[in-house]
């Protein structure tokens, strides 16, 4: 029985870590809303406008979104599916071919269909926030909670020009070093956006929080109709346990 506990607990150790994020990285809450189809269309929007030339969702096919959020297909035909070898019953493939992406990015891009399982949301969100420019990377952006990133920003139009902004403090965060003249500790751990993009911060925060909700959507997208269908599980088995009992009763009657 030891034996059993401690293969249990060594299996859920990687998803603890997975689940934690960047080491030493404070991320950012955000409480999906499936319920909220505004969000999920505009966050499906944004997928298929900015991540889906480098990333698929292989599980999830284009009608099966429409029909969960509520979108026409022709809606979707015109305005959400680029590719002239994509129908509206087709996989949500990503534009570039494998073989383009290892040759551009040193690797293929993952498919992102899981990856809210997977890393969870506030992960996501806070990784999308998070970009901000450093000439030193081959793309010219890192990220704070996945240091060393191969992806751009692609997300840069909207958001604008996000950089490490650094400040005096008193007490020490994060990395930061002890200025000997001054006695303060000199941090660059903020980010500012210091050449806006077509958004406002607000905005683009609650574009974010779209696209994160549209990949919470589809890292599940039967548990809406699972939420759904659990209250009317509950009473069948409510319903069909006080039957039980009375006809439990009316057998041993006899018996007593």
């Amino acid at each position: 029985m030891k034996k059993q506990l401690f293969a249990l607990l060594f299996a859920l150790v990687p998803l603890c870590s997975f689940a934690a994020g960047g080491e030493g990285v404070h991320l950012r809450n955000m409480t999906p809303d499936l319920e909220d189809q505004a969000s999920l269309q505009k966050g499906m929007q944004l997928f298929t406008n900015y991540c889906m030339g480098c990333h698929s969702l292989e599980y999830q096919r284009f009608s099966r979104a429409a029909e969960d959020l509520g979108m026409p297909a022709d809606l979707v035909e015109d305005n959400l599916i680029f590719s002239p070898e994509l129908g509206f019953n087709d996989q949500m493939h990503k534009a570039m071919a494998d073989a383009d992406a290892e040759a551009w990015f040193g690797t293929t891009p993952p498919d992102l269909t899981l990856e809210a399982r997977l890393r969870g949301t506030d992960w996501l969100y806070t990784y999308l926030l998070s970009f901000y420019r450093d000439p030193e990377r081959p793309t010219g952006v890192n990220n704070v909670v996945f240091p060393s990133v191969g992806m751009p920003n692609v997300l840069e139009p909207l958001q604008g020009v996000q950089e490490k902004v650094c400040a005096a403090s008193d007490r020490a965060i994060g990395d930061a070093t002890l200025d000997p003249l001054t006695g303060k500790y000199q941090s660059c751990e903020t980010l500012q956006v210091t050449s806006p993009g077509s958004m406002e911060p607000a905005e683009f925060e609650a574009a974010v929080y779209d696209l994160t909700n549209f990949l919470a959507y589809v890292g599940e997208p039967s548990k809406l109709h699972a939420q759904a269908l659990a209250p009317k599980v509950l009473i069948f088995i409510f319903i069909f346990g006080v039957i039980a009992y009375f006809l439990k009763r009316e057998y041993w009657r006899d018996v007593h």
